[in-house]
């Protein structure tokens, strides 16, 4: 469905059906601002961990920024 098709179905909405999709809309674009708690990034990038020194990663990681073009 196209974008034009979806807005040509909304026309036919009622007044209540209308305000009921704004809120379901509202609701969404809410979820997509979601701030993050510490707690969500938990086991994210773990691999990390497996035997690599932390400023050695740091540093290797510094290196490849300074050798972007």
């Amino acid at each position: 469905m196209t974008f034009q098709q979806v807005v040509e179905e909304v026309e036919l909405l009622n007044r209540q059906e209308s305000w009921q999709l704004v809120q379901i809309l509202m609701e969404k674009l809410a979820e997509e601002d979601k701030k993050y708690d510490l707690i969500d990034f938990i086991g994210v990038a773990k691999h990390l961990a497996d035997d690599v020194d932390p400023q050695d990663y740091i540093n290797t990681l510094r290196s490849e920024w300074d050798h972007r073009p």
